[in-house]
């Protein structure tokens, strides 16, 4: 099943993607779904208004999600790539709502940087409380995967040894455009992550090349606290950053971000420079 949420009338609504066709499913967006604990059933039984989807303006998948709990360093290839080794235990970090923009929004390029950076991700969507959960309890409460993509600051990231201020520039990050249930989409048997600027190609790795996988992620992360529906779990950026290649490279006004994962969708966003009074 595919679950989307999209902006109509000047309002949100979660939809089901059903082919051509989005069926509204009476709620204000998917966090809101995935919070009505028989999400599955009442998705898979909606009947409301429709849309073609071909029509659709699409939100951030999550609009308001409670968390967005972030992984560094997660691919093989990356953690090599920057001179580092296999971690112990994921790196974690926040981003914050207001970094979220939709699959085919602007991405702004914030004034205050000269280095802002592209991390194509595979999000993980949480679908049922989960706390201290062992690794298959904690793959029965994802709800499913989207695509993310981390864009960052770098020369704000590395202003000190916390990333979180590089991270989560507003309206930084699209997010979407679907969510796609585990029966479609599992990362673990390998699903193509792929980046690309202006058409080049400039990331690209199989998910299984994950260290730490959704599952974990999921059951490490809920001993530390409670996720929730609606909570967001980005697993992390493999090889080919910008900030890693010599030169270095870094987004610029005018370029089209594009990042996508093989099942489950595309993001495609033209980068901005942020206008400011200053």
């Amino acid at each position: 099943m595919k679950l989307a949420t999209i902006r109509t009338a000047g309002t949100t609504a979660a939809v089901r993607i059903d082919g051509d066709t989005a069926v509204e499913t009476g709620h204000a967006d998917l966090g809101a779904l995935l919070a009505d604990p028989n999400w599955k059933e009442t998705a898979a039984a909606a009947s409301g208004a429709t849309h073609a989807v071909d029509s659709l303006d699409y939100a951030p998948v999550v609009p308001n999600p409670g968390k967005i709990i972030c992984v560094g360093l997660n691919y093989r290839n990356h953690i090599l790539e920057m001179g580092r080794e296999l971690p112990q235990y994921p790196t974690l970090f926040a981003k914050y709502p207001e970094a979220l923009v939709g699959p085919y929004d602007e991405v702004v390029l914030p004034a205050a940087s000269d280095a802002i950076d592209w991390e194509a991700e595979l999000a993980v969507v949480i679908g049922a409380p989960v706390r201290h959960a062992d690794k298959e309890t904690a793959a029965a409460a994802i709800a499913g995967y989207s695509v993310l993509n981390d864009v960052t600051a770098r020369d704000w990231q590395y202003r000190s040894p916390m990333w979180l201020q590089g991270k989560t520039f507003e309206a930084t990050t699209p997010f979407g455009p679907v969510l796609v249930t585990p029966d479609e989409a599992e990362p673990a048997s390998g699903l193509t992550l792929t980046g690309a600027v202006d058409g080049e190609t400039v990331q690209q790795a199989d998910t299984s090349d994950l260290v730490f996988d959704a599952a974990t992620l999921v059951s490490y992360i809920s001993t530390i606290l409670t996720l929730k529906p609606g909570d967001v779990i980005a697993t992390g950026t493999p090889g080919g950053v910008g900030h890693a290649r010599k030169p270095q490279r870094y987004l610029a006004d005018g370029q089209t971000l594009t990042t996508s994962v093989s099942g489950i969708g595309e993001l495609r966003n033209v980068c901005r420079a942020e206008k400011t009074d200053a």
